[in-house]
């Protein structure tokens, strides 16, 4: 097949280019005290714009760091256990895809009515709700990944609060009273992807992640790679303008190694489920095998040999079917690689304990979700 990065087996080697801050462990263990520090002060407001017979649908508004007020949309099942109090039901946190939104609400509905809370972010100062408590309230939609890059002080740069911003989310979801916060996952693709793997590294509580194609890992590789383009635009009208020559270089790819993921994905606990497109030209795969190669905890990795930064087949849905044409993390085709992604996708699924999973292992053709 056609190569626009690393063969496979040496994607499943690659250790990453962009350098490792010196403080970083110190860098984030200060965030995360700042984080304990801030009040979230949730409200929920029932929504006036859905009103669905077998769901409870919220906007969500929280306090991260800095101040600013986050929002999300929140939805929970219908239902009261018998003796009237309320039901632990499990919940999944969604981030969406640079500089976009928590999308629609029609989308979310089928996640209560299989008995899941759901809770859809907006970053602060995308295309969403969110505020950006920067200089000024409101929407900024791009550049942030190089939104306090020249800042002498690194605790200003822009992911770093939206990085908190999706423990903060965890946290929240994780004390309402009808969540069981031992089952508890997030999933997101591209930028989504990346938080996701953020909100693994930064609270541990979370049970499963499930990242698709992560946007911010790997700068330097990025930029080596003459990827910096589309979403990572940013970074060559950034050089262009700030460092025309490429002096600072070194400097540069380091402070942005505060935000890299792959240098958060050692502190993961959460088991990983992460699918990638070998084609994919937005976020390369190198990029993402930095991070996946960096999860210490367990963790597998679907693989779509012909496919680009798009919708990947079965992504969501999760048919057992869907791993044949996907060769897993140990290359198996045929049968046993099919089977083995079943039985992966299967156990995945099966910690929030929901009764239509229990068969699935006997009855291959069937969508596990």
């Amino acid at each position: 097949m056609p190569l626009i990065d690393l063969p496979l087996a040496e994607l499943h080697r690659y250790a990453g280019r962009n350098p490792r801050p010196a403080d970083f462990d110190a860098y984030w263990d200060a965030a995360l005290r700042e984080l304990d520090a801030t009040d979230p002060r949730p409200e929920l407001r029932p929504s006036t714009v859905v009103n669905a017979g077998h769901a409870e649908c919220f906007d969500l508004w929280f306090t991260g760091v800095g101040g600013a007020r986050v929002y999300a949309k929140y939805l929970r099942p219908k239902v009261s256990s018998p003796s009237g109090g309320p039901k632990k039901f499990p919940a999944v946190l969604q981030f969406h895809g640079y500089a976009q939104h928590s999308g629609d609400w029609l989308d979310k509905l089928g996640w209560p009515a299989e008995g899941f809370c759901y809770a859809a972010m907006d970053c602060r100062g995308q295309g969403g709700k969110s505020e950006d408590s920067g200089q000024v309230k409101g929407p900024t939609l791009r550049g942030h990944i190089v939104r306090g890059l020249e800042d002498p002080d690194a605790r200003k740069l822009a992911f770093r609060q939206i990085f908190l911003d999706t423990a903060q989310l965890a946290r929240v979801v994780m004390k309402f009273p009808e969540v069981d916060a031992a089952r508890v996952g997030a999933w997101g693709a591209s930028q989504g992807g990346a938080l996701t793997l953020a909100c693994a590294a930064l609270e541990p509580r979370l049970k499963r992640a499930a990242p698709v194609y992560p946007f911010l890992c790997d700068y330097r590789r990025v930029w080596e790679l003459d990827f910096a383009k589309d979403a990572y635009e940013e970074l060559r009208l950034f050089f262009r303008a700030f460092d025309p020559r490429h002096e600072r270089e070194n400097e540069i790819f380091t402070k942005l190694g505060y935000i890299d993921c792959q240098h958060l994905a050692p502190r993961i606990k959460a088991e990983v489920l992460m699918f990638t497109g070998l084609m994919d030209t937005i976020c390369p795969p190198s990029s993402q095998f930095a991070a996946f190669n960096k999860i210490t905890a367990k963790k597998d990795i679907v693989i779509y040999p012909d496919f680009t930064h798009e919708n990947l087949p079965g992504q969501i849905d999760a048919p057992s079917t869907s791993c044949a044409g996907c060769e897993p993390r140990t290359n198996r085709g045929g049968a046993e690689g099919r089977k083995r992604g079943k039985d992966f996708l299967v156990s995945f699924l099966r910690v929030f304990a929901l009764p239509r999973f229990r068969d699935y292992s006997v009855h291959p053709t069937h969508e596990i979700f």
